[in-house]
């Protein structure tokens, strides 16, 4: 991972952001010394953020098996036939 202070990012910004585009690799912005921020290509950002998504409707669906909020099969498509009408 690259690693850039905040200052050459100040001073760098279209370089460092042309290098992003091509090598798709994160930047670890630094400031004093200690991380601030990462700096992400659009595409990897919006590529993560749908994996968050997913895992996180995942988990939403294992919580509400565990909580015994299901319907049987055919309940389940008659509500969605219901609800693509």
């Amino acid at each position: 991972m690259k690693v850039e202070l905040v200052t050459n990012l100040k001073r760098k910004a279209t370089e460092i952001l042309g290098e992003l585009a091509v090598d798709r690799e994160p930047v670890l912005i630094t400031q004093h010394g200690r991380p601030a921020a990462y700096l992400l290509d659009v595409s990897t950002f919006e590529a993560m953020n749908e994996r968050i998504t997913l895992l996180e409707n995942i988990a939403r669906g294992e919580r509400a098996i565990e909580e015994g909020r299901v319907v049987p099969h055919e309940e389940a498509k008659q509500r969605m036939r219901r609800w693509l009408e």
